[in-house]
């Protein structure tokens, strides 16, 4: 699915730390916990929690939370619908990551399993 750039533009201007929130009431709402939060966007980004923390004092974008992380090379078998949008259909690469993002959240408070969430390789 294509989206447009005013879409693209909006996802990249938006602040990670105003999102945050959602992820952690959305999780918790679930019976998830933030350590677990914090697993799954370590995964994807590579960003301690100690990072995380400091990124959202930062009131960093989206764009430029993911210009400083290092995606998981596995970061492509995330796939799915999320938001309306199939994640693997998206064509603009920061939208596709941010919706990696809310598609492992998702995932984290639908209650699957940690190692489906990472996508562990057998």
């Amino acid at each position: 699915m294509i989206t447009t750039p005013e879409h693209d533009q909006r996802m990249a201007k938006m602040t990670f730390a105003s999102v945050y929130p959602h992820y952690v009431s959305k999780i918790e709402k679930k019976g998830r916990t933030v350590d677990e939060l914090h697993q799954v966007m370590e995964w994807l980004t590579g960003f301690t929690p100690n990072k995380i923390k400091a990124l959202i004092e930062e009131n960093v974008t989206f764009e430029q939370f993911f210009q400083q992380a290092t995606l998981n090379q596995n970061a492509t078998l995330i796939k799915g619908v999320i938001c309306g949008y199939r994640i693997e259909d998206i064509t603009t690469p920061l939208t596709q990551q941010v919706r990696y993002l809310d598609k492992l959240v998702d995932e984290l408070a639908k209650g699957r399993k940690m190692e489906k969430i990472l996508r562990s390789e057998k």
